[in-house]
């Protein structure tokens, strides 16, 4: 854990030291940080990367556990690959329940 003492100036802002904004990615255009208030009296920043609205249901909390689900499946080798649409469809072709 690294503390940092920081500087209120007059208007309320204060300056983050440079590398714990390039480690952070807070030096790039826009970077945000979210401020959280403890009911202790703690102030906790949090880097916030913000995402495009219509791409937040990829972040959903469904979403997401689908891809560790995919990911797991990966990892186990549960994947076949097939050679081009051709392959695909004879493989699909293969999993049809026979009349």
């Amino acid at each position: 854990m690294k503390t940092h003492l920081l500087t209120v100036q007059a208007r309320g802002t204060f300056v983050l030291p440079a590398e714990l904004r390039r480690r952070l990615h807070l030096d790039r255009p826009d970077a945000q940080l979210k401020l959280v208030e403890q009911d202790d009296g703690r102030l906790e920043l949090v880097p916030v990367v913000t995402v495009p609205a219509d791409q937040a249901w990829f972040w959903t909390e469904r979403w997401q556990a689908m891809e560790r689900e995919a990911d797991a499946d990966v990892a186990a080798g549960r994947t076949t690959v097939v050679d081009g649409l051709d392959g695909l469809l004879g493989h699909l072709d293969g999993l049809r329940p026979q009349p």
